[in-house]
């Protein structure tokens, strides 16, 4: 068999790297006369600019230029741009309000940036930003995503008359009232899911140069998605050809949705490139990532479920209020619409949906996609509310599931969405399983004897693998004898280096150690679509399968030719054509080392085997799982820990195991943070973050994990691609929250618990224990 063969669970080549200390990341990169930039931001949530004295700045030691708003404005720079429309809105659309690099007017958060100093090192540009001199005129803020919408709140952008962005509905309202009419049951509740900082461990960072003899920005970049930032600053921003932007991403630490878009700084360090003709790097540090990256999450959400007599769904209604933050972000408005509303529902059957979003603007960090960006939201939905269900009519949690459970595929929800492929039911059963539901009562009762409470709770989630929608892959057999992959996905370690490898390493029987992987530069790499939504396999990884494909064919008409054979009698394994029956054999770099030499070919025969293949994906497909979760809590401190964790996903063909488990504990470890300890909190009446470092935002530790136990379902390969593969990397951010507020809320049952919003801190489970005077 292959080494690196497709279904093998192989150790990631790009490891090795990343372990010894040679990746190559943005603050790795040193440039010739390279100045280092900082940035000035607004202490105030809310307040007017009144004057700007860069004076004092621009003698502090070291410092070359300090820029501000004005500076932009007289460039002739254009605002960041806000590129996600979508139908199905209010005739008033969306309020898209104008933001540039720079404020020059009016603050709307805190950390808004208002100047940009520029200097020899990084400690004199910090230095000197805090000698820019601001005059404010505080005024009233606004950050509590409900009170956004209340008639005296604070109004962000005076043009608009109010706070809202943008209403969204999806549905038949009306269908929906009848079912909710004839109703033998219905199921209420109000939930918050909790805002986020996307925390990845490299901070955002930017690095713009200008060449003058191509007269070409080049923007180094901490990003996911070069091309997408590519046309969005030549089009929105420079408004050049796209030619004269290059875009570059190194090695990144982490993006997880963060690093996609266009941010201020991302601009400014190429205006300022080309003003001082001289390389200028930016780098966060944590506090400032925490005012300088996107938030995410942030609903505040009432959802209604009605049932029949027999506890089978009749309708869902969804009314949720997202906050958008001061500022559309790059795709803000699509992720609580779009993205949210097309897995709404679950992997259950319901005839009738009303879904409704309020998109509001608040004077906080703007607010955009994170691991799972709309999916997490409507999981958690759904899921709690089955959860309600079951414990108001006396069913078990899975009892109520295998009744609703959608049976047949594709399957064509009532907002629309066509569910591919599934085996809901399997995939609950194995999870079930395997954490061992049936000992846990045995199990619970210990931990009372112990004096702890014990809780089991478990999530069907169902999500989807969005983004764009297609992608142009080439595979180049290159002079040396090997053979390069030049693909517009992207990377963020989520381990496409080796993926990709197995996929053409399977099919074109190629060694992988004569396979390079390349990504991340709009001069080499000319289209793509980078990352998000979970689309590299199922859209990259199967149009270099399609493009394998299509090697093997032209190698066939070309192998006939070298060995004198009729095509038909030729046998292709493990990169050799054979002419069958025979010991007569050539490998795939033979051919094309022939082909390169040859003096002459007969018509039809291919001058290379280098192949580019355009694949546009034919349907979305949705990826789904169970995640079964056991906690304990301490009723004396309200501390609760997981004791046991299962998931079971249907990610349709595993191409990797190794790597496609590791992406479920690492998004499993980013929700249960979410359910736990994460929230980005602000200051009611000031406005400011309070939880602008790791000493405030809870993040998750090891101690507050248990083993993840990870399996598969491949029972169902969707049919929307022919890998047969679904997305994996953000499904463990979707099942975790529902699963573990589940366990914690069924632990808490005794008193009279039947929700908790998230983070489920000691103090809150402390006081829900402990509430009128119990214990």
């Amino acid at each position: 068999m292959l080494k690196f063969a497709v279904g093998q669970a192989v150790r990631r080549r790009e490891d090795e790297r990343f372990l010894k200390g040679s990746g190559q990341y943005l603050d790795d990169i040193v440039l010739p006369g390279m100045l280092h930039a900082a940035v000035c931001r607004s202490p105030y949530a809310h307040a007017r600019i009144l004057s700007i004295d860069v004076s004092a700045a621009m003698s502090c030691p070291g410092v070359v230029a300090v820029y501000t708003g004005e500076d932009v404005r007289a460039a002739g720079l254009g605002p960041l741009p806000t590129i996600s429309k979508f139908p199905g809105t209010s005739d008033e659309g969306i309020r898209v309000p104008e933001r540039y690099a720079l404020t020059s007017d009016v603050v709307r958060y805190v950390g808004d940036p208002v100047a940009m100093v520029v200097a020899d090192t990084p400690s004199h540009a910090r230095d000197a930003a805090e000698r820019v001199i601001v005059d404010y005129e505080e005024l009233p803020a606004v950050t509590a995503t409900e009170a956004a919408l209340a008639p005296d709140a604070p109004v962000i952008w005076p043009q608009f008359a109010n706070n809202r962005c943008y209403l969204f509905n999806k549905g038949d309202r009306a269908a929906t009232d009848e079912a909710f009419g004839r109703a033998a049951h219905v199921v209420q509740l109000d939930l918050v899911n909790n805002r986020l900082a996307p925390s990845a461990i490299e901070t955002r960072c930017a690095l713009g140069q200008w060449n003058a003899e191509e007269e070409q920005y080049v923007l180094y970049v901490s990003g996911q998605a070069v091309h997408s930032q590519q046309a969005q600053m030549a089009g929105s921003i420079f408004r050049t050809d796209p030619s004269k932007i290059r875009v570059i991403a190194p090695d990144v630490g982490g993006g997880f949705g963060g690093k996609n878009f266009v941010y201020p700084e991302n601009v400014m360090v190429m205006f300022a490139a080309r003003r001082l003709g001289r390389p200028v790097k930016w780098v966060a540090d944590r506090a400032e990532n925490f005012v300088a990256e996107v938030h995410a999450r942030d609903h505040v959400t009432h959802a209604e479920l009605a049932l029949d007599a027999d506890a089978r769904i009749l309708g869902l209604r969804v009314r949720t209020i997202a906050n958008m933050g001061a500022y559309l972000s790059s795709y803000a408005t699509i992720v609580p619409s779009l993205s949210m509303y097309q897995p709404t529902g679950g992997g259950y059957v319901i005839p009738a949906i009303d879904f409704e979003t309020q998109a509001v603007f608040t004077n906080t960090v703007p607010v955009d996609a994170y691991r799972g960006a709309g999916r997490p939201e409507a999981a958690y939905v759904i899921e709690r509310l089955m959860d309600l269900a079951a414990a108001e009519l006396g069913l078990g949690r899975d009892e109520i599931r295998r009744r609703n459970f959608i049976q047949s595929f594709p399957y064509t929800t009532a907002l629309g969405s066509v569910i591919d492929s599934g085996d809901f039911a399997s995939t609950l059963d194995m999870a079930l399983r395997a954490v061992d539901w049936q000992g846990f009562a045995a199990r619970r009762e210990a931990a009372r004897s112990n004096g702890r409470l014990r809780g089991f709770g478990f999530a069907s989630y169902l999500e989807i693998a969005l983004g764009q929608p297609s992608e142009e892959p080439e595979i180049r057999f290159d002079d040396d004898g090997t053979v390069s992959l030049i693909v517009g996905t992207h990377s963020t370690g989520q381990g496409h280096e080796t993926t990709y490898v197995q996929i053409v390493s399977s099919e074109l029987g190629i060694d992988p150690d004569r396979i390079r992987f390349i990504q991340g530069d709009t001069g080499l790499v000319p289209t793509g679509g980078g990352h998000g939504g979970s689309r590299s396999l199922t859209i990259g990884g199967s149009a270099l399968f399609l493009a394998a494909g299509e090697i093997k064919e032209k190698a066939r008409v070309a192998a006939s030719h070298l060995l004198e054979a009729a095509a038909g009698d030729l046998e292709f394994a493990e990169g050799y054509f054979r002419i069958a029956g025979t010991d007569r054999q050539i490998h795939l770099l033979d051919i094309e080392r022939q082909l390169r030499s040859a003096d002459r070919l007969p018509e039809g025969v291919p001058t290379t085997l280098s192949t580019r293949k355009s694949y546009t994906r034919g349907g979305v497909n949705f990826p789904n799982g169970c995640h079964a979760c056991e906690v304990e809590i301490d009723p004396v401190t309200g501390n609760v820990s997981i004791v046991r964790y299962v998931v079971v996903d249907d990610f349709g063909r595993i191409i990797n195991p190794l790597i496609a488990a590791g992406q479920v504990i690492g998004g499993t470890a980013q929700g249960i943070g979410q359910a736990l300890l994460e929230q980005v909190r602000y200051d009611p009446e000031t406005g400011q973050l309070v939880t602008g470092s790791f000493m405030d935002y809870g993040m998750p530790r090891a101690d507050d994990l248990s083993d993840i136990d990870v399996s598969f379902n491949q029972a169902a390969p969707t049919p929307t691609n022919p890998l047969g593969v679904k997305g994996a990397g953000e499904a463990g951010a979707t099942g975790a929250p529902p699963a573990v507020v589940s366990a914690v809320v069924d632990a808490l049952s005794e008193y009279g618990v039947r929700h908790l919003d998230m983070p489920l801190t000691p103090e809150k489970v402390w006081r829900a224990i402990h509430r009128e005077g119990r214990r």
